[in-house]
């Protein structure tokens, strides 16, 4: 592949969107790589407005001249084409982190049908779409059809099909230092490990971590690594167990160090997630790859990625049902499987070589 002048726009570059262009560089070093991000705050102005605040704040690297456009799916990628006509010129690639069609229901979130309307239209701009998993891809597509039957008239007739036919599923890949310290399956102490290393957010299912904390509080055999990322607002449920669940915990608090936190992944036997919506679980790909066995809800990501026994059933409204679940499943963890997980760099580098050619 001959060396290309790659423009890459991150709207709302939140870690999972740095980590994914991070590893893009990495992966194809022959390029060179202009990457524009965007803070990750203020969502629903970056969905309405990233157009105007690229220009705002990086006019002059887009005028220059570019073999490929490489956005992700938070881009108002249609009006920024408007704004600089030679881009439009070039091959255009979105790429979905997420879609704004599968997202749990917000009473607060307004504007919700021009965000979905920005998402389609910067899709239907887009020469090749590549999203994160099938479920991504799934759920997007079909939010497109419900969206597309609510317009009172001038529908685009093939428009799904259009957008399914320039679709593919590529995943973000880990880091090569996600690796077994031990062999899979070897028990690596008496107490069993468990990280959840999620962020401290609502979406995350903080609820049912909190619930299972209550559970484990007699069993001296089950400790804990709650080691995601804190922001400053931080929810109740993770505020009580700042204040009450500190003894069932061996980490409790974001861990600054990446070689800290795959030594943690390392030592674990389990790694957990009460996700509310997740469209691939980095965290827990990472976790996984580094030898600890999923124990996951059945929703989601999730089922394309993980065994079914290593899943609990999903009842996102009752926190203590789910941890009733869980626990079961941990009193049998050392049963469950740690499944292979193909999306290395070196595993997923024909897929991107193919995709940016």
């Amino acid at each position: 592949m001959s060396p290309k002048n790659i423009l890459l726009l991150s709207a709302y570059d939140a870690a999972s969107h740095h980590y994914w262009h991070h590893q893009l560089e990495a992966m194809f070093p022959q390029h060179h790589w202009q990457i524009l991000a965007l803070k990750d705050r203020y969502f629903s102005w970056r969905m309405g407005a990233s157009a105007l605040n690229f220009q705002a704040d990086f006019h002059s690297q887009l005028l220059q001249s570019y073999d490929l456009l490489i956005a992700t799916s938070m881009t108002d990628l249609a009006s920024l084409r408007s704004f600089y006509p030679h881009l439009a010129s070039i091959p255009n690639l979105l790429y979905f982190h997420e879609n704004q069609f599968a997202y749990p229901e917000n009473q607060q979130q307004k504007g919700l049908l021009e965000i979905q309307l920005k998402n389609i239209l910067s899709a239907v701009s887009a020469d090749q779409l590549a999203f994160n998993s099938n479920f991504n891809r799934m759920t997007f597509l079909s939010g497109v059809q419900t969206f597309l039957k609510q317009m009172p008239d001038g529908v685009p007739v093939n428009l799904l099909k259009e957008l399914q036919n320039k679709s593919t599923v590529i995943p973000v890949p880990i880091k090569p230092d996600c690796q077994p310290k031990t062999a899979p399956n070897q028990p690596k102490s008496k107490t069993l490990q468990v990280v959840w290393n999620h962020r401290w957010e609502h979406d995350k299912g903080p609820e049912t971590l909190l619930e299972l904390l209550k559970l484990c509080q007699e069993n001296e055999q089950i400790k804990f690594h709650i080691i995601g990322q804190q922001f400053r607002n931080t929810p109740a449920a993770m505020q009580e167990i700042l204040s009450n669940h500190q003894h069932q915990c061996l980490n409790l608090g974001h861990l600054e160090s990446r070689t800290q936190y795959i030594k943690t992944l390392q030592s674990a036997d389990v790694v957990l997630s009460t996700a509310h919506h997740d469209f691939q679980g980095i965290a827990m790909l990472e976790a996984v790859a580094c030898g600890c066995r999923p124990i996951a809800p059945n929703r989601v990501v999730y089922p394309e990625l993980y065994p079914p026994q290593n899943l609990y059933p999903s009842h996102p409204s009752n926190p203590k049902q789910e941890a009733a679940y869980i626990y079961k499943l941990l009193l049998q963890a050392k049963q469950l499987a740690t499944p292979k997980i193909d999306i290395e760099r070196d595993v997923l580098l024909a897929k991107y070589a193919t995709w940016i050619s």
